[in-house]
C-alpha cells in the first residue's frame, strides 16, 4: 500500500502539483468560493493540510477518499480538550479506554476497501463514529456497531446531527457482526482480535472485501480479506497498533502481555515478512526504509531520511510495562547520524518513551537520546526512568521539524526493577 518509490520532482514543482490537487480536490468536496459548512475558515484549512500533509505524501491517492477526508469536520469527533489537536496525524482519547484513528490510518483503510457507491458497508468498532462519517460520504449505507454503548449512543447522536441518514449505530457484540442487514459488500473493522471472528466471514458477500488487524495486543498487521468461492484470500499489509478490545474477546486472548518483562519485536529489523522493505513488529511508519549490507549488526538496518522539515521521519512500537514494579528502562542502539539540522534551533528528533495508565491517559514522556552527527555507526546505552501509574508505553524514532538521515540497527530493552 505504499506508492511506489520514484525519483523526486524539483520542490517548486513538486509544491505546486500537490497545491494544485488540493485545490481540485477542495472544489470537488464543496469549499470552493466560500465553506459549504458553517464553520470557521480555520478548520476548512486545517483538514486542507492534514490531506497534504499526512494523506497524500503517504500514498493516499484515491480521489474520492481524498474528498471525503476534506469533507468530514473531524474535530467535531473528538473531545472538546483534544480538539486543538484534532487534524494532526494522530490517534486522540475519546473515553472508555478508546481512542479515534489517526486521519491516515482512517483513510489508509478506507482506500484499500475501495468503496463504491452502491456498496453496504459493516464497520465492527464505532468509536466516535469518524470512521463512519468517512465512509457514509463514499457508501450507500453504513452499518456499525460499538461494544461501549455510551460511545455507540454519542456517535449515533453526532451522525445524525451531522445529517448522515445513511450511517446507522448500534450497542453490541461487534464480533457477532449484525446478520439482519447481511450480506455487505465490505466489512472494516476497527479493533483487533487474534482472528477474524467467523460471523464476519459468513456476512462478507461473495467477490467482497474486509480490511482487520490481526494479532497480539501490541503486536498487529493490516489483512486485506476478499471473499471467493465461500474462501478468504488473504493480503498482508502494514503493522498496525490498535487500542485492545473491551470485552470477552480481549479477556481470553491466547497470548497476553506481560508488563514485568517489557521488550521490543524485531529490534535488529532483519524481519520483513511481506518484503515490503519496512521493517516487521514496528508501526507508523513514516519516510523510512530498510536496507541491506552495511549495517551495525546482522545484515539489515533501518534509514530514517527527512527532506522536509514540515513532514515526521519516524517508527514505533508500544509495550506493556507495570510501573509499580519496574523503575527504569535501559535501552541499547547503534546509530548513524548524517547531516541532522534542526529548524527550531534545538533537537526535534531521537528517541522518545511515552507512558500511559490504566486507562490509557499520558502518564508522562522522557527524551531518551537527542541526534547528533556521528562519525559512522556508534553505540548508546541510555535509561528513563518509568513513572509508578505506566500500564503500557510507546518508545517513538524520528525526525521532526528537522533534516537528515539517521541509520538506525540492534536496538534492545531491558527492564529494571523498582
Amino acid at each position: 500500500m505504499h506508492p511506489p518509490r520514484r525519483s523526486r520532482p524539483h520542490t517548486a514543482c513538486r509544491w505546486t502539483t500537490r497545491l494544485l490537487t488540493i485545490a481540485a480536490l477542495s472544489v470537488a468536496a464543496g469549499f470552493a468560493g466560500g465553506a459549504a459548512r458553517s464553520e470557521s475558515d480555520r478548520f476548512v484549512q486545517a483538514r486542507r493540510e492534514m490531506v497534504e500533509r499526512y494523506l497524500i505524501p503517504e500514498g493516499i491517492d484515491n480521489r474520492r477518499v481524498l474528498q471525503a477526508m476534506l469533507k468530514v469536520p473531524r474535530h467535531l469527533f473528538v473531545p472538546v480538550p483534544h480538539r486543538q489537536r484534532a487534524y494532526f496525524d494522530m490517534g486522540l482519547p475519546i473515553g472508555y479506554g478508546q481512542t479515534i484513528s489517526s486521519p491516515f490510518i482512517v483513510a489508509y483503510m478506507t482506500q484499500a476497501l475501495d468503496p463504491q457507491p452502491t456498496d453496504r458497508v459493516l464497520e465492527i468498532g464505532t468509536g466516535s463514529g469518524y470512521q463512519a462519517a468517512v465512509l457514509a460520504e463514499l457508501v450507500a449505507e453504513v452499518y456499525s456497531v460499538e461494544i461501549v454503548e455510551p460511545l455507540a449512543k454519542s456517535a449515533e447522536r453526532r451522525l445524525k446531527e451531522l445529517g448522515y441518514r445513511n450511517a446507522h449505530v448500534k450497542a453490541g457484540d461487534g464480533y457477532l457482526g449484525w446478520p439482519e442487514h447481511a450480506p455487505f459488500d465490505k466489512i472494516i473493522v476497527t479493533c483487533s482480535p487474534e482472528s477474524v471472528p467467523r460471523p464476519l466471514v459468513e456476512q462478507l458477500r461473495e467477490g467482497g472485501r474486509m480490511i482487520i488487524p490481526l494479532g497480539t495486543r501490541y503486536q498487529q498487521v493490516f489483512h486485506l480479506l476478499e471473499k471467493k468461492n465461500g474462501r478468504l484470500q488473504d493480503k498482508q499489509l502494514l503493522p498496525t497498533l490498535f487500542v485492545p478490545m473491551t470485552g470477552q474477546a480481549e479477556k481470553q486472548r491466547r497470548v497476553q502481555p506481560d508488563p514485568l518483562h517489557p521488550r521490543l519485536v524485531n529490534g535488529s529489523f532483519e524481519n520483513d515478512a511481506n518484503g515490503d522493505r519496512h521493517p516487521d513488529g514496528w508501526h507508523y511508519q513514516r519516510q523510512i526504509e530498510l536496507r541491506s549490507g552495511d549495517a551495525a549488526e546482522g545484515d539489515r538496518y533501518v534509514r530514517l531520511h527527512c527532506e522536509d522539515p514540515q513532514r515526521t521521519a519516524q517508527l514505533l512500537q508500544g509495550f506493556p510495562v507495570d510501573g509499580r514494579r519496574i523503575g527504569r528502562l535501559r535501552m541499547r542502539f547503534s546509530a548513524r547520524v548524517d547531516g541532522f539540522r534542526s529548524t527550531r534551533g534545538k533537537p526535534q528528533g531521537g528517541v522518545l518513551v511515552l507512558f500511559y495508565d490504566r486507562i490509557r491517559k499520558p502518564a508522562g514522556e522522557l527524551v531518551a537520546h537527542y541526534w547528533f552527527d556521528t562519525d559512522g555507526w556508534e553505540r548508546f546505552s541510555r535509561s528513563v526512568s518509568v513513572p509508578t501509574a505506566t500500564r503500557e508505553a510507546i518508545i517513538w524514532i524520528g525526525i521532526k521539524s528537522a533534516t537528515g538521515t539517521v541509520d538506525l540497527d540492534a536496538i534492545s530493552l531491558e527492564p529494571i526493577p523498582r
